[in-house]
């Protein structure tokens, strides 16, 4: 291939590498020839070529197509990317408009390397930080769509260290006790037996407590991607501190992840998680995806009081009648269902989606799930001791 564009190629693989995608030199090889095939008629057929062939995992589509968009323009690339990145005062008539998710990981991969200068020394002043934000604080309020690779790199690790309460139920098993008000007597009568029945010493027993299950029903269709990866993160950490943890995801269908989030390493996790469910970033269908996992694990993941995570916005494009006796018989059967939805980041929400509507009657909690800061919230409100939510009908009775 003659001209530019296998440099241009090249190019573009180096910025998705920086943007967190793992390209190799053989993919822009492969790259290069699909190009030169001359097989492609326009614009959308080298945006999927490329896509095949740099695009290995289920959470790099959205990088790819907002660095795609920014590198492939006709004219004036390098001064339209740096207008975007320099301050710029809005007019009278400029709205703001939403962030797409992945655009400031794009942005980032194309913006020039900072060339490091040399500064006169200047003298250091000790200030106090009483009155400035922390990165950290900073980073808790920041919607997991719009971080940048290395943003999410420093989230996953504070996921890693959120703790669930210490939420222990009792339950009808017994265990053996230093002291208490009921005797065991099988222990006792044994005890009796080794000093020859001359003497009784008492044995006590309590009730076993354990923590009990939790339970994730993750939507993992488009609209929903940027947030499910995360929250899987988060019940991945939740797995390895010993919990029992049942994780499922749904798009079209329902799929068991819990023995790929056991991993390890929580990228192999997520990455075993995406080859097990091909319907990734695909449709919706709550009301199936509900109907299969009441009736075939519902009886066996739901013991020993359950709670429940349906992580999900809502937005049913299939409706029909049986969303609502699902969603009861899903809440009948758990001692807590808590719904957490991303859409609840915006102030402006309003329980008008039929399928909202025909959900939220049936679930306990109703909770925003769209930063570090509601994860951590989230995690309080499971205690015991903590105060429940307001009544979710309460959404209903605002949209009128």
């Amino acid at each position: 291939m003659t001209g530019k564009l296998p440099e241009n190629v090249a190019y573009f693989a180096r910025a998705l590498r920086i943007a967190g995608l793992r390209v190799g030199p053989g993919a822009v090889v492969e790259a290069v020839e699909a190009l030169g095939e001359g097989a492609l008629g326009g614009r959308e057929d080298v945006y999927w070529a490329l896509h095949a062939i740099f695009v290995k995992r289920h959470e790099d589509s959205a990088v790819y197509d907002q660095a795609f968009r920014l590198f492939w323009r006709r004219r004036n690339l390098i001064e339209k990317i740096m207008a975007q990145m320099s301050p710029v005062s809005p007019g009278a008539d400029s709205a703001p408009q939403k962030e797409e998710a992945g655009a400031l990981r794009a942005a980032e991969a194309f913006a020039p390397p900072r060339r490091e200068e040399q500064e006169a020394p200047v003298e250091l002043t000790e200030l106090t930080a009483r009155l400035t934000v922390s990165d950290r604080e900073t980073l808790k309020s920041r919607d997991f769509a719009q971080m940048s690779a290395a943003e999410i790199a420093r989230a996953k690790k504070l996921i890693a260290d959120l703790r669930l309460p210490d939420d222990l139920v009792a339950t009808r098993r017994f265990e053996s006790a230093a002291r208490g008000a009921r005797i065991d007597p099988r222990r006792t009568f044994r005890r009796s037996l080794r000093g020859g029945g001359g003497g009784i010493e008492l044995a006590f027993r309590e009730r076993a407590q354990v923590h009990p299950p939790i339970v994730a029903l993750v939507d993992i269709s488009g609209s929903m991607a940027e947030y499910s990866r995360i929250f899987l993160h988060f019940l991945h950490a939740v797995t390895e501190q010993r919990r029992r943890v049942h994780s499922f995801v749904f798009g079209t269908r329902l799929t068991n992840i819990t023995r790929s989030l056991r991993a390890r390493d929580p990228d192999e996790a997520l990455a075993l998680a995406g080859r097990a469910a091909p319907d990734w970033e695909g449709g919706t269908r709550i009301s199936t995806a509900l109907h299969a996992f009441n009736r075939v694990w519902s009886r066996r993941v739901l013991g020993g009081g359950a709670i429940v995570l349906l992580f999900t916005d809502g937005l049913e494009r299939h409706l029909d009648g049986e969303l609502p006796f699902e969603m009861d018989r899903l809440h009948r059967s758990c001692r807590q269902l808590v719904w957490l939805n991303p859409l609840l980041r915006f102030d402006g929400f309003e329980a008008r989606a039929s399928g909202i509507r025909m959900m939220l009657p049936h679930v306990d909690s109703f909770r925003p799930i769209h930063n570090l800061a509601a994860m951590a919230d989230l995690c309080a409100a499971l205690s015991p001791e903590a105060d429940r939510a307001s009544d979710p009908r309460a959404w209903l009775r605002r949209a009128g």
